[in-house]
């Protein structure tokens, strides 16, 4: 696993600046307007273009260099931070200058993801999936730890542009770290030769692929639809928190910190277990439900008292059923395809993920909020569980999306063809890799391997 090491330790490092940067654009986003449609447009603009790069991305994954692909990704990244430093120096960064940005490093992110996703099954054997998926969730949260905790102090110091240059730097070693690894190629299977006729049978082969084994089909239906009633609250998150604690960034960094402490627990939990010898559906479907439960509390709080064990507890179910479900997909999917099929759950995650966050803030703002206002239509109803202060409709619509992810999870344990998935469907071949053009000595790029 030395090479995955590798990439994973500058990729965590590179992530913890990026969300040192998101923290600070958010806090300045809430300072412009405040309000939570603002916010919640910038989460839309990071997922509206997976709608259309996924099916084109898994496409580009399975034919083009992965390292390439990711080592993109981080220049594109760190390009998008130097505009937006120099917009902010020169007094002319606005709001939507940052709309575009997102939807521009989306496009590129989305190849990374699915990229090195796919490249996990090259990297490390078949016995360390679990162990895998779980160190990129510490990848996850350990920057939800360290990136806040950072940026709600040097927000107040050196501001955004300090913030910036951090980022930038912590770039400098992801791009370093990926340089020297090499990522081999796979060695094309039956499905891989069958599904390269022409363009269009690449784009779709996918949705053909999954809709052909009903079992994989419904456990990414499950999946996806946790996503989008979990994004329909996630993009009012800050903003409850701010609205509902007088516009404190501490306090904000201090749950964010929290989702952080439990998510990077669970990832460890999970690198540690590896799932054993247990289903991994149990994990994945129980984790599903944990989270729903945990966020449900969550939307209850309105202090840090309940937010951050709430917030620990919920972000402990993530890396659970993420490392679960990521192992059964790279086990019963064949590497040279396996770029299509994850670009068509994205695909599915993006479209409704994207409707939600566009719904999520003028709901809140033209409806909810107004309604849970003493006398509002909603106030008598639930003003006892939430109040009827500012940030009280936000958690209204925050509580139910919560209570549905509980709904989904418990489904997943009621229907078969999601329970069973495992049994039903089964483990491809381990997976072996090609000899490079490195290995080779045909490439005079030390990058290009």
């Amino acid at each position: 696993m030395r090479t995955f090491l590798r990439i994973w330790f500058g990729q965590t490092v590179s992530q913890i600046g990026s969300r040192m940067t998101h923290f600070g654009l958010t806090l300045w986003i809430w300072e412009q307007s405040g309000q939570a449609t603002s916010v919640a447009l910038m989460i839309f603009f990071s997922i509206l273009p997976t709608i259309f790069v996924a099916p084109i991305a898994g496409m580009l994954v399975d034919r083009w260099n992965r390292k390439r692909l990711i080592m993109s990704s981080d220049l594109v990244a760190g390009f998008s931070t130097i505009v937006l430093l120099i917009l902010y120096l020169m007094s002319h960064l606005e709001i939507w200058h940052l709309y575009i940005t997102s939807a521009v490093n989306t496009v590129f992110s989305q190849l990374q993801g699915i990229a090195f996703s796919a490249s996990i099954t090259l990297l490390v054997p078949r016995e360390q999936y679990a162990r895998a998926s779980g160190l990129r969730f510490v990848t996850n949260y350990g920057a939800s730890i360290i990136g806040p905790a950072f940026a709600g102090v040097l927000y107040y110091t050196v501001k955004l542009p300090g913030i910036m240059l951090v980022d930038l730097m912590t770039l400098s070693i992801a791009l370093t770290t990926l340089a020297l690894a090499h990522i081999p190629r796979a060695t094309e299977t039956e499905a891989g030769r069958e599904s390269r006729q022409n363009w269009w049978t690449e784009i779709s082969y996918g949705f053909r692929y999954l809709r052909a084994r009903p079992n994989l089909f419904a456990l990414s239906l499950i999946a996806v639809s946790f996503w989008l009633v979990h994004d329909l609250g996630g993009a009012l998150y800050a903003p409850m928190v701010l609205a509902r604690s007088g516009d404190s960034a501490r306090t904000l960094a201090a749950v964010s910190t929290a989702a952080g402490i439990g998510g990077i627990t669970g990832a460890i939990f999970m690198s540690a277990w590896g799932g054993g010898k247990l289903r991994r559906i149990h994990p994945f479907l129980l984790g599903t439900i944990g989270a729903g439960i945990a966020k449900t509390i969550f939307g209850l709080g309105q202090s840090l008292i309940i937010w951050f064990p709430a917030q620990v507890f919920s972000s402990f179910n993530f890396p659970v059923r993420g490392g679960a479900i990521d192992s059964i997909w790279m086990s019963k999917v064949e590497p040279d395809i396996q770029g299509r099929v994850f670009a068509f759950n994205q695909l599915l995650e993006s479209i409704l993920t994207a409707a939600a966050t566009l719904v999520a803030g003028p709901l809140a703002d033209q409806v909810f909020e107004p309604a849970m206002r003493p006398g509002g239509n909603l106030s008598a109803i639930f003003g006892w569980l939430v109040g009827t202060e500012k940030g009280s409709g936000m958690a209204v619509i925050y509580i139910g999306s919560s209570l549905m992810m509980t709904v989904i999870g418990l489904a997943g344990y009621l229907l078969p063809v999601v329970r069973n998935v495992e049994g039903r469907v089964p483990d491809t071949k381990a997976p072996q890799t090609s000899i490079s053009e490195s290995q080779l000595g045909l490439e005079q790029l030390p990058i290009g391997d």
